[in-house]
């Protein structure tokens, strides 16, 4: 899939808001319900950040649902986006970043696929993701910038990053293309059975993520009344009329975090990066024959991570949140 044709044209965007239920109405379903909302071939934007609030649920219904010829875009990749290559829901990774963390060093799970060509790691700067999120959320087609001039990694995208004379000062200008997913994944700490979704902490670029996809999935660690959201309206940030589902799923981005209710499980999280290390292509099968194709369901999942690591994470992340 190129750059242009991630980029939706104003009158088929206008056409597309038209049509959707924009209605106050009930939205709460299952995983795997929602995971029918995501067609092969779809352009799907990923929540949070690296290690923060990954939508890793739903994520795993999608791979366990057999998804393919996904194009999938984020701020900052981590493992993740290692297991929708591996499991080969996905042969395209749109983001600034590509690792499981700055300690366990570039993934190799990703350098498999890419340096065999056998899927494309399209990489743009970390502010230039944002800047296509945000001209997508703005229904403009494309976002003039000055970031990734210069660059290398403006360089490496060929015609993909094209320039223009700023007509105001003669200046050279990047034209950063938006970014329209077809479906975004967000995982929030709660939200109400409309789909508006309250964070706490950083946002990162979840607000533009929402304004610019044509479908929304909503995960959550609780699904609260309307009554409680209406109490504190500064605190939504994702209304309900983006939102096309709404999955109550606890702990649902394991073994990532989620601020304010738990912290990374550091434990799992080596035990994947070393059954990666020594064979990225055996090692990634036989961590998702393990924890996605096994599993019965989304507790299940968590059983094998263990109740110890899921008390400890829950631990850590309250207290984080006192602070």
């Amino acid at each position: 899939m190129s750059t242009q044709s991630l980029v939706t044209p104003y009158r088929k965007l206008r056409e597309d808001t038209l049509a959707r239920d924009r209605g106050l109405r009930e939205k709460v379903m299952s995983l795997e319900e929602a995971a029918k909302l995501v067609s092969d071939g779809d352009h799907v934007a990923l929540g949070g950040c690296h290690l923060s609030r990954t939508p890793y649920a739903m994520i795993w219904a999608l791979i366990r649902a057999r998804k393919q010829n996904l194009t999938v875009s984020r701020s900052i990749a981590s493992s993740e986006s290692d297991l929708l290559l591996a499991s080969g829901v996905s042969r395209h990774v749109v983001t600034s970043w590509f690792s499981q963390g700055l300690i366990w060093g570039v993934s190799k799970v990703m350098r498999h696929y890419t340096e065999n060509k056998l899927a494309v790691f399209e990489e743009w700067s970390h502010m230039s993701m944002g800047l296509r999120y945000r001209a997508g959320a703005m229904g403009i087609p494309f976002m003039p910038s000055r970031t990734m001039l210069g660059s290398g990694v403006g360089e490496r995208l060929g015609d993909g990053l094209k320039t223009m004379t700023c007509p105001f000062t003669g200046e050279e200008l990047a034209l950063l293309p938006a970014l329209n997913p077809d479906v975004a994944l967000i995982h929030v700490q709660r939200c109400d059975a409309y789909g508006n979704a309250q964070l706490d902490g950083l946002q990162f670029m979840d607000l533009d993520i929402a304004m610019a996809a044509k479908r929304v999935i909503l995960t959550t660690e609780r699904i609260i009344s309307n009554e409680q959201i209406r109490r504190t309206p500064d605190q939504t940030r994702i209304p309900f009329f983006t939102v096309d589902a709404v999955v109550e799923v606890q702990i649902g981005c394991a073994p990532h975090e989620c601020y304010g209710v738990y912290e990374p499980f550091f434990s799992h999280l080596d035990e994947y990066a070393h059954m990666t290390t020594e064979d990225a292509v055996k090692g990634a099968q036989d961590y998702l024959a393990r924890y996605y194709y096994e599993p019965k369901s989304w507790a299940d999942y968590l059983s094998k991570l263990g109740m110890d690591a899921v008390l400890d994470a829950c631990r850590r992340g309250r207290s984080v949140h006192n602070d």
